[in-house]
């Protein structure tokens, strides 16, 4: 079997830092799995998940500018890394692989 690194929640919250993009901070990833999943999180497993995802090296993070509806708070921008968006290909492929032996939907 393939490693690919990732656990299934933390694969989810890597691409979810890809889809937002600029807006992906902590706050904003939990509403944004909400939207997505239908399921509640807390955000302290998104703050967990995203310090061991940069601990692993596949995302990096740099602190916004300060905002006026955080009350001159900054926040703690995500982006994937290049090692991180091989872990999501490589994660991606292996799972892909996975689905096209399975005899019941490869018709």
């Amino acid at each position: 079997m393939i490693e690919t690194r990732l656990g299934d929640f933390e694969e989810v919250i890597l691409l979810l830092v890809g889809i937002l993009g600029e807006q992906a901070y902590a706050f904003r990833i939990a509403e944004e799995f909400e939207s997505q999943t239908g399921r509640g999180i807390s955000i302290g497993a998104v703050h967990s998940t995203l310090v061991r995802l940069e601990e692993k090296g596949f995302l990096k993070s740099e602190m916004g500018l300060a905002t006026a509806e955080r009350g001159g708070r900054r926040k703690r921008i995500f982006s994937i890394t290049a090692y991180g968006r091989r872990a999501l290909k490589e994660s991606r492929d292996f799972k892909v692989s996975l689905w096209e032996q399975f005899p019941a939907l490869s018709r």
